[in-house]
């Protein structure tokens, strides 16, 4: 079955930088549309980030509230995803889920959680103010 798992998560300082990870098993991202979402306590689920991957060319999509701070990538060598996190606010604390939905020949829908087929169970993000 298909797994998605999330690492990297953890505290960091206001202006700091982290990365999450999100590894993949029973599924391979190539082809794939994957993308980061987060929640926090009494927030609706909020897409951050997605990802089409091609084989010619990947198509990057981010909220409009982590424009030029977060960047998402992948590795497909390692079956990995990845999303950097640069100047961290208190506003970006929550908890942090990778999702996926094979492409196949279809559009990917970047930013909505109905898109998506397959959840990590998430890793938390706390930047303190």
């Amino acid at each position: 079955q298909v797994q998605l798992v999330e690492s990297g998560g953890g505290s960091v300082q206001a202006g700091g930088s982290l990365t999450l990870s999100c590894a993949a098993s029973g599924y391979d991202i190539t082809n794939s549309c994957m993308a980061w979402f987060r929640q926090a306590p009494g927030r609706e689920r909020e897409g951050v980030a997605a990802i089409s991957i091609r084989a010619d060319v990947d198509y990057r999509y981010y909220a409009d509230s982590v424009k030029g701070r977060f960047a998402i990538s992948h590795d497909n060598a390692k079956n990995m995803l990845y999303l950097q996190m640069n100047s961290a606010g208190p506003q970006d604390s929550a908890a942090y889920y990778c999702a996926a939905r094979p492409r196949g020949l279809e559009a990917c829908l970047p930013l909505e959680s109905t898109a998506y087929n397959y959840w990590g169970q998430g890793t938390q993000v706390t930047v303190p103010s």
